[in-house]
């Protein structure tokens, strides 16, 4: 087993996004058997991810994490620890131990761009609350607790998305706390181990509404590299912050190119049927 912690001067670093260096432990029997820190080449954001699966991580211990970055480790087979302070080496002898506790997504915007995670630049309203990353504490029985769930996703017309009994493995999260989209979470927040649900969810409680600002178009002659893109394609543009985000090729011509930031799945409703496998306290 491979544990990967952010890393900065012994310590765990605080934003995820930001991570230039991560601790790589090496574990056999809850032992740690061997250590390097290896740099990330300037990689940020849910790019991350990819770069810690490529490494073959299966544990990722970090402070401050955003729902996009969340969601890419989780979708990579990665289990996270959010919300981690202090001493690298002492984290990593907590997990062991059992000890470790994670706050799920937990990214802190408080206006200052240098202070969010989750890719909004400092203000959720610049997108719509999609990116995960302000949110406040679902209240309920199941709040902050550990949860396995089974769930099946379609469209209204049937269409299945995504279903955990297909993987045959339900998906294991810390509820209320952020790391699911807003529906799913107050769904199963109430929700009694072994009880199912069918939910319907409206953008607003899903993946929001298309933001017409996150659809730009730019001259190709100013963006080299674009010139052998085609419309449909899923690429990596940087931010403001150098930080990788993920858009898709909306429409290009000879001369212009336009690219969508939006989620796919957003302004979309969903469905869900959900069954609460286990509360693990």
């Amino acid at each position: 087993m491979k544990i990967a912690v952010s890393y900065e001067n012994g310590q765990v670093f605080q934003h995820f996004g930001k991570t230039e260096e991560f601790k790589v432990y090496d574990i056999e029997d809850k032992e740690v058997i061997s250590s390097e820190v290896m740099g990330t080449n300037g990689v940020g954001h849910e790019a991350l991810a990819d770069f810690l699966v490529e490494n073959e991580i299966d544990i990722v211990i970090c402070g401050g994490l955003g729902e996009g970055a969340m969601y890419a480790l989780q979708e990579g087979g990665i289990e996270v620890f959010a919300g981690v302070e202090g001493d690298a080496d002492g984290a990593v002898k907590a997990y062991l131990d059992g000890t470790l506790d994670s706050t799920g997504v937990n990214c802190e915007c408080d206006g200052e761009e240098d202070e969010c995670d989750c890719g909004c630049g400092g203000d959720c309203g610049d997108c719509g609350g999609g990116c995960g990353g302000c949110h406040t504490i679902i209240e309920g029985k199941n709040s902050q607790k550990q949860v396995k769930v089974h769930y099946r996703g379609t469209f209204n017309d049937g269409t299945q998305f995504d279903s955990s009994y297909d993987r045959g493995e339900p998906l294991e999260f810390i509820c209320g706390v952020g790391m699911m989209i807003p529906g799913f979470d107050k769904a199963v927040v109430d929700m009694e181990v072994g009880e199912e649900l069918d939910i319907h969810l409206m953008p607003e409680e899903a993946y929001g509404m298309p933001n017409p600002n996150l659809i730009f178009t730019v001259a190709i002659a100013e963006m080299p590299g674009t010139e052998e893109l085609v419309a449909g394609q899923h690429v990596y543009l940087s931010n403001a912050m150098g930080q990788p985000v993920p858009v898709v090729v909306a429409a290009k011509d000879d001369e212009y190119i336009t690219f969508d930031a939006n989620s796919e799945m957003a302004g979309k409703e969903l469905n869900f049927h959900v069954e609460l496998v286990e509360v693990i306290d």
